[in-house]
């Protein structure tokens, strides 16, 4: 249903303003550069900082300009259950393929709590649910088991999983099944998850990198893991440049060199310092995009 590269689709501003011209060219780009999805809205897309309107707007605009071409999952996470589920029914309405819940973050609840926030959430509408479990970011984890809880039920589909701890894709195939989706949230250890079972990722990277990015998954895929280790050797320079600093502010960075989007961020996220622009332009020509 859900694999190979998709973007975490960065949200374009100017003068503070969603752009949403540029978000229309970054969609037509992404799938002339071979994208096997988008994910519009994820922390990447700036979620912290967008209001709901804004938020929905972007949704709405990213569906529309896909046209069904590539499956579009649409941010949707909240640490409130409620708003969690304005977001995801408005997803849904807006013909979204499927939606990227985040663990509950902030909040601490339980794995109980966590089984109950997400059950509401798949009980609000018919739209397929990618669990997302970030914590580096959300402070809480969702281990295997409660993850094989919530497999249970027919609309939690599959998980953006950025533990960066391999051996969870072995772990989730046991609790969860097999045919569950594993899409790993962490570029630099994409190609591992992969060999262990995951079959895609929810990437930073393919921000800037979209091409080399998709073809690096079709490899791993295709089972050829020599041609795809010829790809990471391109492309971890960049993986590694892009989050010395917030990774959306890298991304944007980057892709500001390639004139697809402007560098701008909203507070409290800030604009680069010089070496870590020195740092992505050197990664940059390693990866030969510059």
């Amino acid at each position: 249903m859900f694999k190979g590269s998709l973007p975490a689709l960065v949200t374009p501003f100017k003068d503070g303003e969603l752009d949403l011209d540029t978000l229309k060219k970054l969609v037509e780009w992404h799938i002339d550069q071979g994208s096997h999805g988008l994910v519009p809205v994820g922390t990447t897309g700036e979620s912290p900082t967008v209001s709901h309107a804004e938020h929905m707007t972007v949704i709405t605009e990213v569906v529309k300009a896909a046209k069904g071409r590539i499956p579009i999952i649409a941010g949707a996470g909240s640490n409130s259950t409620a708003e969690g589920v304005r977001l995801i029914q408005h997803a849904a309405e807006t013909g979204a393929d499927a939606a990227l819940v985040v663990t509950p973050y902030y909040n601490k609840p339980t794995q109980r709590g966590m089984i109950e926030h997400y059950r509401a959430l798949h009980d609000a509408c018919e739209l397929p649910i990618v669990i997302y479990n970030i914590p580096g970011r959300s402070v809480i984890d969702m281990i295997p088991e409660t993850m094989g809880e919530l497999a249970k039920l027919p609309r939690i589909v599959g998980v953006k999983d950025a533990t960066g701890k391999l051996e969870r894709v072995s772990m989730q195939r046991a609790t969860c099944g097999p045919d569950f989706i594993q899409l790993s949230g962490e570029d630099a250890t994409a190609l591992g998850f992969n060999a262990h079972g995951g079959v895609g990722c929810i990437s930073v990277t393919a921000n800037v990198a979209p091409k080399l990015c998709a073809e690096f998954q079709e490899a791993t895929l295709a089972g050829d893991y020599a041609k795809a280790l010829s790809y990471q050797d391109k492309l971890m320079p960049l993986h590694m440049a892009i989050f010395l600093e917030p990774g959306v502010a890298g991304a944007k960075y980057a892709m500001s060199k390639l004139g697809m989007c402007s560098a701008e961020v909203r507070l409290p996220l800030t604009e680069l310092l010089p070496e870590t622009k020195a740092a992505i332009d050197a990664a940059m020509a390693h990866a030969g995009l510059i």
